[in-house]
Formats: C-alpha cells, structure tokens, sequence
C-alpha cells in the first residue's frame, strides 16, 4: 500500500511547481529534489507524468467543489458570496502561485487529452456555481439586470481569470479584489 503522506507530499509539491512553473516546464526531476526522494520512487506513486496530473486535478476539484458547496450554502446575500468566491482567487496567488486553473490552462496544448477534460470540468464547474449564484441574486431582487445569467457568470470569471495573470506577471496580488469588486457592485445594488 503507497505511503499516503509521500502521496500527499508529491500531489502538493506537483501543484506548487505547475502554479509557478507550468506543467510542460516541471519534471520528476524537480520533484523528486523538493520531496527529497527518488524519481524511481516518484514512479511507484505515479507511473506517469499524466498519471499525476489526473490525480492532482481530482483531488483539487474535489476540495474545491467542497468550498463552493459551502460558500454557496452561507446565508449571506449574492455580492457577499461573489466577493468570497473572489477571495479564492486572490488567496491563490500566495508565493507567486497562479490559481491552478489558470495555470494548467496556459499549458493545455502540452496537457495529455485527459488532463484538457479536466481543465475544461474544472471551468465549467466555475461557471455552474457563477450561474447559480447570479440566478439566485436575480430571484432575491439583489442582481438587476437584462444580461443573461450564463453571460455574466463568464464575466465574472474572465475578470478574476484575467486579474490572475496580471497580478501574476506584476507580482501584485493586491490587484484582483478591487478589479473584481468594481464589477461586482456594477452588478448588484
């Protein structure tokens, strides 16, 4: 039976090298210096580079999903919830991180086809939960507006997609929550 804290230790080190560096650009090499273990031991966890990949992926969507169910089901109005799904985002780029969305798409031409699915599942669940938030606060009056809910929820993300890389490339993270609540407010009264 593999070493779960090895395991844990190689999904999280793989993360932090894919959010600085890329996919394409780490190797097990890399790894393999920051866990302290050998590559052939890396290979007993992963067999492949893809392998980790798919796992690394399925185990943050699965933490990630946990955190929108929760956010969704706090009894705060629309921006209140909009603002904390912002937060998210700002809170990812910690040590010069991008978010691991965001990351994993730059490189989606290198990505093995069953890690492009899965970049692709991981926006679309972004998108799901926008959509549902923003139905919500047009439901509860809090959102007026004559914009679909599918387009704005795109907005939305392509604004803190797009707030990322710069807060990235300037190293500022500080940029993303003022862009983000700018259209926020626009959107809710």
């Amino acid at each position: 039976m593999p070493n779960i804290d090895t395991k844990s230790a190689l999904l999280s080190e793989a993360e932090a090298l894919i959010r600085t560096m890329g996919y394409a650009a780490f190797s097990y090499a890399d790894l393999s210096e920051r866990v302290g273990i050998r590559k052939a031991s890396i290979h007993h966890h992963f067999p492949t580079k893809e392998a980790l990949g798919t796992a690394l992926i399925d185990s943050y969507l699965k933490r990630f999903v946990a955190e929108l169910d929760e956010l969704a089901a706090q009894p705060t109005d629309t921006k209140s919830k909009l603002l904390a799904y912002g937060d998210l985002f700002a809170d990812s780029l910690r040590d010069g991180q991008m978010p691991l969305c965001g990351a994993l798409a730059a490189d989606a031409a290198y990505l093995p086809v069953s890690m492009q699915w899965r970049v692709k599942k991981f926006f679309e669940i972004h998108l799901a939960w926008l959509d549902k938030i923003v139905r919500q606060g047009i439901a509860k009056r809090e959102i007026k507006t004559a914009t679909p809910p599918q387009r704005l929820a795109l907005l939305l993300l392509s604004t803190l997609q797009g707030a990322s890389v710069v807060a990235w490339a300037s190293k500022d993270p500080t940029v993303i929550k003022p862009v983000f609540r700018q259209v926020v407010d626009g959107l809710v009264e």
